[in-house]
């Protein structure tokens, strides 16, 4: 029975740290966004309806900082920076496609 619980325990912590890396409204979201590949600021605003300016910067700030995505920024003017999913950031990606499986299975039993 410890050990039974031991694991519950494990498994909530792990589900905890995954949750802080990708929760929240718009995180799947963004990793979603960038799955085709690179984009721009403005691609991925005009892609995720209802964001602001300031959620979305706040949002990449937080994914850059756990790994998730990779900012490259060109020295040009005007600025030019592109976002890009890491190989961490990739790792979430059957995630996402178990989340959709899941959703298009039970469509009908969720209610709005």
């Amino acid at each position: 029975m410890k050990a039974e619980a031991k694991t519950d325990t494990t498994l909530t912590c792990e589900v905890e740290t995954t949750l802080k890396v990708i929760g929240g409204r718009w995180k799947v979201l963004i990793i979603r966004e960038l799955i085709p590949g690179v984009k721009r600021f403005g691609e991925l605003q005009r892609g995720l309806s209802g964001i602001t300016q300031k959620m979305l910067t706040q949002q990449l700030r937080e994914m850059e900082e756990d790994g998730i995505i990779h900012r490259e920024v060109y020295a040009q003017i005007p600025p030019k920076v592109e976002y890009s999913l890491t190989t961490l950031g990739k790792s979430l990606i059957p995630i996402l496609y178990a989340m959709h499986k899941w959703a298009v299975e039970h469509f009908l039993q969720i209610k709005d």
